[in-house]
């Protein structure tokens, strides 16, 4: 256990940080990158590019092994694509030989960093999820209302374009607090600058290591949230976090704190059209729900993408999908129309 300093608002502010104890011949390992493989190629057997790596995979990976053992490994390019997902995103997917690579670093650090990060962040962990982070929040609604015998105010922020925002530098120096050899970090710095949004930033979504460094980027927000301004409830998922409090003041009062801080810490900025203060009676937006004191409903974007889908694509899959999305809400009505629509469609 070390301690790091940071400085916010003319305040040094020291933190005890525990190390990462893993070594850079572990990550690097034949052994791991070969479990790291067993993990990349599930679901991914089909696509060609898999297939072309896999038909020498074993002279693929020992000389991955080979390059990063005599340190001259380089990432190779990203092919970009968009999704609608809902909405439009750009996605940047790597080689299959980098992207091996990825699932390797992650099998290794991931496990360190799970027991780093708050019980209240949800987002791409194991074990947690969107459910989960729902859940909470209702959880946290109903202890702060006292069971709706109080009003429970909730503020919910959004980060603008968080993943295009990340600052190379300072995720950089975020994992350097943590991580002591050189050679792990190197490594790190090469995938971190193997792709820009704009001069020094941006980490690509579609990189398993994107997932982890987001988590990691955002911790710092989370501990500053939760032990320097004391905030009771708070969830986030990804880009999105909520607070909840009976004092509705005590909740203006924190946004322009959080905001700074975001801004001097992590060069990021709360998206100043997702910034939304109501009572929890009221309905809250989160994750795709209308959360409600005794009930969730589903969002009404999200009913007529839902119709959409069935319409045009009416497989048992999809089909099967979204009644698995409806059974964690009040959606019984929805299911049966869903049904009826898949019936007449296929």
């Amino acid at each position: 256990m070390e301690s790091s300093e940071f400085r916010w608002g003319g305040v040094a502010y020291r933190a005890v940080r525990s190390k990462l104890t893993h070594k850079f011949e572990e990550i690097i390992s034949m052994e791991n990158l070969c479990l790291a493989w067993e993990e990349f190629i599930r679901d991914k057997r089909g696509k060609k590019d898999v297939q072309d790596f896999a038909h020498n995979l074993s002279d693929e990976i020992f000389k991955l092994h080979e390059d990063l053992l005599m340190g001259v490994y380089l990432h190779g390019p990203y092919k970009h694509f968009r999704i609608n997902d809902p909405k439009p995103r750009d996605i940047h997917k790597a080689l299959v030989r980098d992207r091996l690579l990825h699932h390797a670093i992650h099998r290794q650090l991931y496990p360190f960093y799970a027991r780093v990060f708050i019980a209240d962040s949800f987002s791409c962990q194991s074990g947690k999820g969107l459910h989960r982070a729902i859940n909470r929040f209702r959880n946290m609604g109903q202890k702060e209302s006292l069971n709706q015998t109080r009003t429970c105010w909730v503020l919910k922020c959004d980060i603008r374009k968080y993943f295009a925002s990340v600052d190379h530098a300072t995720l950089l120096a975020i994992l350097k607090d943590r991580i002591d050899d050189t050679r792990i970090t190197g490594l790190l710095q090469s995938i971190i600058s193997s792709f820009e949004s704009a001069p020094g930033k941006g980490i690509p979504l579609g990189n398993l290591t994107s997932q982890l460094f987001a988590n990691i980027y955002l911790h710092e927000f989370d501990v500053f949230v939760k032990h320097r301004l004391k905030v009771k409830w708070f969830v986030r998922y990804a880009d999105d976090f909520l607070l909840l409090s009976h004092d509705r003041d005590a909740l203006v009062q924190l946004l322009p704190l959080m905001s700074q801080f975001l801004l001097d810490r992590l060069a990021l900025v709360i998206h100043p059209h997702k910034i939304v203060l109501q009572t929890l009676a009221s309905g809250a937006d989160f994750l795709g729900w209308i959360q409600f004191p005794h009930q969730r409903v589903l969002r009404t974007k999200t009913k007529q993408r839902m119709f959409s889908r069935v319409k045009n694509h009416p497989t048992q899959e999809t089909l099967k999908s979204y009644l698995g999305l409806l059974s964690h809400g009040n959606g019984f009505c929805l299911q049966t129309q869903i049904i009826n629509e898949h019936w007449l469609r296929s």
